[in-house]
């Protein structure tokens, strides 16, 4: 039996299907068996911190340890171990190249609240309709400090990875990834779920070969590449089933549920 000392999930995809607002009971039950058994467990997710709780019925004990806003955001326990702000000079920069990049456009957010700052309420509902649905309209950048932000473009994947690209080639400040069709996280240089996997490893004073991470797109990637056991739920993007070291069933089937079970009862669930 592997050692095993944290346990991390991406949320949409992999606990949480498609289209739903809450993970199931079982997912919430599965976290709370391993929180009993000793081990660190939570998410790691390109929402807000804020944004987690309600996937969970408000159960805040599922999310108190978390790597949140793709990686800006590390919080243990309750406790914020790291948070970083991507650079304003260069999020203003990049709505200036979003203008040329035709259905494209910028959101950002404070706290839960979207905020468009640049393209069309249009193009945004084909990507993300909720928050097309409440989006605030902004000229320019807020002036509220922004952890949060997204770019993005009513297109297909093929499209979307070719504007990220684009953009990681264009900003040495930001690093630009997919968790989604038509839809980008945006970070400052160097800060990705991996890196926050990295710096909670070391708060907790354990060996990234002790980590198990579950998740299914582009944005898990970085996470996949560094700790111990990398695991994709079936209906992964096929560079997240490539990337990982052990695969499992359906989100919509509670993998991830049954998987910490077996976990949390000394077994090993996974096959290559």
């Amino acid at each position: 039996m592997q050692s095993v000392k944290l346990i991390l999930s991406d949320i949409d995809g992999t606990i949480m299907p498609r289209g739903r607002d809450h993970v199931s009971e079982r997912t919430r039950r599965a976290f709370h068996t391993a929180l009993d058994a000793g081990l660190a467990i939570g998410v790691a997710s390109g929402r807000a911190v804020s944004q987690i709780p309600p996937f969970f019925s408000g159960d805040a004990a599922c999310c108190a340890t978390c790597i949140t806003t793709n990686g800006l955001a590390i919080y243990h326990a309750g406790e914020r171990v790291a948070y970083g702000l991507p650079d304003r000079a260069a999020l203003e920069r990049l709505i200036e190249v979003l203008a040329d990049v035709p259905r494209s456009g910028f959101t950002a957010f404070e706290d839960t609240q979207p905020y468009l700052c640049a393209g069309t309420r249009e193009d945004m509902a084909g990507v993300v309709s909720a928050y097309a649905e409440v989006a605030l309209p902004c000229d320019g950048l807020p002036a509220f400090e922004i952890q949060k932000a997204n770019v993005f473009i009513d297109g297909d994947m093929a499209e979307t990875v070719a504007l990220c690209d684009r953009l990681n080639d264009a900003f040495e400040e930001l690093d630009f990834d997919v968790p989604m069709r038509g839809f980008l996280n945006i970070m400052p240089a160097g800060w990705n779920k991996g890196a926050a996997v990295r710096r909670l490893c070391e708060h907790l004073g354990i060996s990234t070969e002790e980590v198990v991470v579950f998740g299914d797109a582009g944005n898990d990637l970085a996470m996949f590449e560094v700790a111990g056991h990398p695991v994709a739920v079936a209906g992964a993007t096929p560079e997240a089933a490539a990337a990982a070291r052990w695969h499992i069933g359906r989100c919509e089937d509670d993998a991830v549920a049954q998987a910490i079970e077996a976990l949390v009862a000394g077994d090993w669930p996974f096959e290559a």
